[in-house]
């Protein structure tokens, strides 16, 4: 590449995730941007407060909707998801009640995938019903069945790719297709793979959403969620689903950690994906595993259509040992590194045990429809040194 091109490109990731929206100069020279611990803000005459009130004038009123801190992070995750506008909520679930409350109604149908995150399904399949929508389930690895339930009454169709717990990976584009039919907004929780990975915006959906206590922190000492998308969706999530309906306003210290997490982001999944990988190689030839779901691995039934939408396959791995439920739990209490814990991305190599933790909202036969078997572990690899994560696997499967 010519110099004169690498001036014309546009910035990498890390780039904009360090940089984007903020200059030092403005700020007395603070490298780092500052934190507006205040919860409201001050009109410089009444008239002003009264024109940002109408929406006539730009400008900051009140903590629960928008904060300068707030902003920043804002402006670095619309950019990194290729979005025209993002908002920060104070969990993943702020994110999508903040969402789906701004975009459902009574009489609107919601489609979405059959196997997502525990309180994900608990929120669509008995939060949202109680207001008059209506919830269909159906299996997006099969495209048929989406467009078997999709009806000009479905507003909404929701999914995870990567799914949580057992790694499924579902077609961004070609749902996004079968859901432009009808006209339904695609909602993809981006959260297993992380702008770094996957962008579902360039694959047709029209709102990514995140837990950004998982990656994009990075460190597990915050809460928060994300929304990106067109402008037009971000204000109504904003104005009707944060401001009125959820209040799910994210800290101005948590938006600070944040911002902090995302500087590293991609130097951080690259490790999580090189590490996840060794541990998907060595699980997968370990006589003691029965199944083992992951995208990078060349067995995996979806590898060819993740290898198409995403860049890497990140830390997260799901698998199954010969001996069941029993089996399983032996083995998380025999590790000695890996830490027992629900959540994921973290720096700390985390396992856990969906059938009873992240999961056990589902019911039995429901889990069994979906996937979830009763003896199912997910793996969050962490940023340990991978020959000590090995090792420690090892020892506690070779002790069963």
């Amino acid at each position: 590449m010519s110099g004169h091109d690498r001036r014309n490109r546009p910035q990498g990731l890390s780039t904009r995730a360090i940089h984007l929206g903020y200059d030092p100069a403005d700020h007395e020279g603070a490298l780092t941007p500052p934190i507006f611990m205040t919860s409201t803000f001050a009109f410089e005459t009444a008239e002003a407060g009264a024109e940002m009130f109408r929406g006539e004038r730009a400008g900051y009123i009140y903590g629960r909707t928008k904060n300068p801190t707030q902003t920043i992070l804002e402006e670095r995750m619309a950019s990194l998801e290729g979005g025209e506008a993002a908002m920060a909520t104070a969990s993943g679930m702020g994110a999508i009640s903040s969402v789906m409350l701004s975009l459902l109604n009574p009489g609107d149908e919601a489609l979405i995938d059959h196997t997502v995150y525990g309180n994900t399904f608990a929120y669509f399949t008995q939060a949202l019903t109680r207001f008059g929508i209506v919830v269909k389930l159906a299996d997006f690895t099969r495209p048929e069945t989406v467009a078997e339930q999709i009806g000009e009454k479905t507003k909404v169709v929701f999914f995870e790719t990567p799914a949580n717990p057992n790694l499924r990976v579902i077609d961004i584009a070609g749902i996004a297709h079968i859901a432009a039919k009808v006209g339904a907004l695609v909602v993809v929780d981006n959260t297993f793979a992380t702008p770094v990975l996957q962008r579902p915006l360039e694959l047709g959906a029209d709102v990514v959403i995140h837990s950004g206590t998982k990656y994009l922190g990075g460190h597990g000492d915050l809460l928060s969620g994300i929304v990106v998308g067109t402008a037009d969706i971000v204000k109504q999530a904003r104005q009707t689903g944060l401001r009125w309906m959820t209040g799910a306003t994210l800290s101005p210290f948590n938006c600070f950690l944040l911002l902090r997490g995302l500087k590293t982001l991609e130097i951080r999944l690259e490790r999580h994906s090189a590490s996840g990988l060794a541990v998907a190689r060595m699980l997968e030839k370990h006589p003691k595993i029965a199944t083992i779901s992951y995208p990078g691995l060349a067995t995996f039934p979806q590898h060819d259509l993740a290898k198409r939408q995403m860049s890497a396959f990140g830390g997260l791995i799901a698998f199954e040992l010969d001996g069941g439920i029993d089996m399983s739990m032996a083995l998380m209490n025999r590790l000695k590194l890996v830490t027992r814990a629900v959540s994921l991305g973290d720096t700390e190599t985390l396992i856990q045990h969906p059938a009873s933790m992240t999961h056990a909202i589902y019911g039995a036969e429901e889990r069994a429809r979906h996937g979830i078997s009763d003896g199912l572990l997910r793996l969050s690899v962490g940023l340990e040194n991978v020959d000590d994560i090995l090792d420690d696997l090892e020892q506690a499967l070779d002790a069963l």
